[in-house]
């Protein structure tokens, strides 16, 4: 990228009361940041008039102390180009000192408990890659999205009133968007609300670390699904509260469980319509059994719908905030599945008692969300091109959770995957020999990118399985990645437990 007017140099300083000339000083600073990285090859200085006026020093100063470094084979003059630094450089720059470990009387600052304890109370693990390849999990089919469309969107945004399109904009979200949501959740989720209690955040990630940081003291306990999500669970930690891992069955969270182990609950963790990971649809009577609990416990109910837009079974069911008359169920929602990962959009859908308290929130301590990206959302959705882009990455997911359960049939007494009804993931069990975290290691090493089902436990979990995404990969990808898992649990030695080798013996 061409810099028209050269580097800023703010940080050299002329102590014009040393005995030491002033271009002697403009020198030696200009060869300091060129040694040290501060200017690298091919950097181009500013004008001499520029940096004489920056700096304020006279530019025959300046002239004195280029020169100098030009003489030295650092800076390369072209004429009618400019000054820049000599690509020569690298050779006589010093190597960087290798990374010291800090002594012991280096004093480290006092970290929060939520930060001392992570490594402990956190979900903590090696992040999974997240490149569009089979089985990575949560994301999207970027290469279906109309990008071609989103680029005519941006363009007509940017040539937007200045105020609207460079201004801070309303902090609880553009006007335009939380409106089209509002819309868009009454027709497809039938949820009846007013624009005024949608409010835009960065991601769900950020409403959860919100929902919590309004409705949670440190120590109070949440209900959380055991397996669930990761993400969620980090932010609720984060803000000291006490997770009660609930079990998940084919019927969603087990209520009953939640009640004998924790009865004073807070706060409820739930996602009912595609339960993550699992994949369960949580039936109506656990739902109804879920907001009875939660209104005798005076507790709220968190509903993460990550892509409840993806169902493609025959009859979708209701979001729990559709059939919650109490008023207790917080629903977030996120573009991170049904639009790209990249906008960091999501919303969080207050219950009418909690909107003072959101706009509280809002008003005084949080920013809200680039205006860009959520205009180019609103018109996205204004248009019809948001349910346009719905209904084909329906019909998208469907057939390619139909190529892989094809494709796993031969896989089956060892991996079995369950059949699912939305979204772009599915777990297979795993037999119980088979050693989960062995296979992951033996697949990603083939390319293959998988996630351990103990990944997403609070707890140990019993059943030993395999979180495979399909959403961002095609039918030969499908193909390649079940042979390398066909490959890798056929040679038991490689992916068995230790005790079922011994037994093997």
């Amino acid at each position: 990228m061409k810099r028209h007017a050269g580097m800023l140099l703010s940080s050299i300083r002329i102590d014009k009361g040393s005995d030491r000339r002033i271009s002697v000083q403009l020198y030696m600073a200009l060869r300091e940041l060129m040694l040290t990285g501060g200017l690298a090859p091919g950097d181009r200085l500013p004008a001499t008039r520029t940096l004489a006026s920056e700096i304020g020093v006279s530019r025959t100063t300046v002239i004195d102390a280029v020169d100098r470094l030009i003489s030295e084979g650092l800076l390369i003059s072209r004429v009618g180009a400019g000054t820049y630094v000599s690509e020569a450089l690298h050779a006589q720059r010093p190597l960087a000192p290798a990374h010291k470990e800090p002594d012991a009387t280096t004093l480290a600052p006092r970290l929060s408990h939520a930060a001392t304890h992570a490594a402990a109370d956190f979900a903590v693990r090696k992040r999974l890659p997240h490149q569009s390849k089979a089985f990575t999990t949560a994301l999207p089919a970027l290469d279906a999205f109309p990008m071609a469309q989103w680029a005519r969107l941006s363009a007509r945004h940017w040539r937007g009133g200045r105020d609207e399109v460079t201004g801070y904009g309303e902090a609880c979200g553009h006007p335009r968007l939380r409106a089209a949501i509002a819309r868009q959740i009454n027709a497809s989720r039938g949820i009846k609300c007013e624009p005024e209690q949608v409010f835009i955040v960065n991601g769900a990630q950020q409403g959860f670390n919100l929902i919590s940081s309004l409705l949670v003291n440190p120590g109070e306990t949440v209900w959380f699904e055991n397996p669930g999500a990761i993400g969620a669970r980090n932010a609720f930690i984060a803000t000291g509260a006490m997770l009660a891992p609930i079990p998940i069955d084919q019927e969603g969270l087990c209520v009953a469980e939640g009640l004998a182990r924790a009865p004073h609950f807070r706060l409820a963790f739930v996602t009912p319509s595609h339960q993550q990971p699992l994949g369960h649809t949580m039936s109506l009577a656990r739902r109804l059994a879920l907001l009875k609990a939660a209104k005798d416990a005076d507790a709220m109910i968190v509903e993460d719908d990550y892509d409840g837009e993806f169902y493609y079974g025959d009859q979708p069911p209701p979001t729990l905030k559709s059939i919650d008359t109490q008023e207790r169920v917080i629903y977030v929602g996120t573009f991170s599945k049904s639009l790209f990962p990249a906008l960091r959009l999501g919303f969080v859908l207050a219950p009418s008692g909690l909107v003072e308290a959101f706009n509280r929130i809002y008003r005084t301590w949080l920013s809200g969300a680039p205006t860009a990206s959520q205009a180019m959302v609103a018109d996205f959705m204004d248009e019809g091109l948001f349910a346009t882009h719905i209904r084909t990455m329906r019909q998208l997911y469907r057939k390619r959770h139909d190529m892989l359960m094809s494709a796993t049939e031969r896989l089956k007494g060892r991996i079995d995957l369950q059949p699912t009804s939305s979204g772009f993931h599915a777990v297979g069990l795993l037999a119980p020999e088979l050693d989960e975290e062995k296979i992951v290691a033996a697949a990603l090493a083939e390319g293959i990118v998988t996630a351990p089902l103990g990944r997403y436990g609070l707890t140990k979990l019993r059943q030993k399985g395999l979180v495979l995404g399909y959403g961002s990969c095609g039918q030969d990808e499908i193909e390649k990645g079940v042979e390398v898992l066909e490959k890798i649990v056929s040679n038991p030695r490689l992916i068995c437990s230790d005790k079922a080798l011994w037994e093997e013996q």
